[in-house]
């Protein structure tokens, strides 16, 4: 083989592994100089390292449709979550049931709750929890459930995680009529302040985000991470007003409590459903605030370890 027929694959190599335009162009100076210096066939293994660990660059390379990218990765994740279920996706609706009739059956039987119309101000809770924790879970390991798409398509790999936590929102919107009925039924009927719902629940999508940007890249260089998100969920569950009042609180905790952004939907959720008026602006600053940090060091974390990610999947 010549020395324009080596570096003719090899160019072309290149491009099929969506290397930028000024590596291919090196590679092809590289062969075009003397075909003398490919004996022994050090550099050919030097070139082919070299392929092989600038494949990480080839997000950069995207010009594809945002749009149909992330709506066939969410339909994806919800086909593959209830494949070869009998009842498919009628378990976002009994999951939350169940809670509900038990919970309420233990703190209104058992023991007797002061909350009134306890089973929507529990929905007001359990919704947003569940929704937050299957988010942060499916969202950790979403890298590695993708590992194989990952390597083989060429797509911006901080799209996956964003596009596990989206993918929970179907859930979410049934979870959520459910609540919207039984709150009907116990006197709770939309109101104006329901506006504000759509401005929490977007904070919570970006703080959800970031975390998942976060736990992601880091599951696939410590392998405990699901364990530790797993963990951290249920210690969060009782750190949330879900099954007790904000106002037992004492006060030395309510600033804690109104910084942890699902406490802070859980409370703008209970006061819009339950008292029909709008959350404290204070409440809404701190989990703004919040939301944009976590997701801002998620994606600086996320983008720092990115180059790394293709020899650990």
């Amino acid at each position: 083989m010549n020395r324009v027929a080596a570096g003719a694959i090899e160019h072309h190599r290149a491009r099929v592994l969506g290397l930028p335009g000024c590596v291919t162009k090196y590679i092809w100076r590289l062969f075009s100089i003397d075909c003398r210096i490919l004996r022994n066939g050090q550099l050919v293994g030097t070139v082919v390292q070299l392929l092989f660990s600038l494949r990480g660059t080839q997000h950069l390379m995207w010009h594809g449709d945002y749009f149909f990218l992330f709506q066939n990765l969410i339909s994806k994740d919800f086909r593959v979550r209830y494949r070869n279920m009998s009842l498919g996706a009628l378990w976002s609706i009994l999951n939350p049931l169940v809670m509900m009739v038990v919970l309420t059956f233990v703190f209104t039987k058992l023991f007797i709750s002061p909350i009134p119309k306890f089973p929507v101000f529990l929905l007001c809770g359990l919704v947003p929890f569940n929704f937050f924790s299957l988010a942060w879970v499916t969202g950790t390991t979403s890298l590695m459930d993708n590992s194989v798409l990952i390597k083989r398509v060429r797509i911006p790999r901080v799209v996956i995680p964003i596009s596990a936590v989206l993918s929970n929102c179907v859930h979410l919107l049934i979870q959520f009529g459910i609540l919207v009925v039984i709150a009907c039924w116990y006197g709770c009927p939309p109101n104006a302040k329901w506006v504000w719902l759509p401005l929490v629940w977007l904070l919570e999508l970006i703080f959800v985000s970031g975390l998942a940007m976060l736990s992601s890249i880091l599951n696939v260089f410590i392998r405990d991470m699901r364990y530790i998100v797993e963990s951290a969920n249920l210690v969060i569950w009782w750190l949330v007003p879900i099954v007790y009042q904000f106002s037992i609180i004492p006060e030395r905790y309510k600033l804690l409590y109104q910084s942890n952004p699902v406490a802070a939907l859980v409370m703008a959720m209970q006061v819009v459903i339950l008292d029909a008026r709008a959350p404290a602006e204070s409440l809404l600053i701190k989990l703004a605030f919040v939301s944009f940090t976590i997701f801002a060091l998620g994606w600086f974390v996320f983008r720092r370890l990115e180059s790394r990610l293709y020899n650990y999947l």
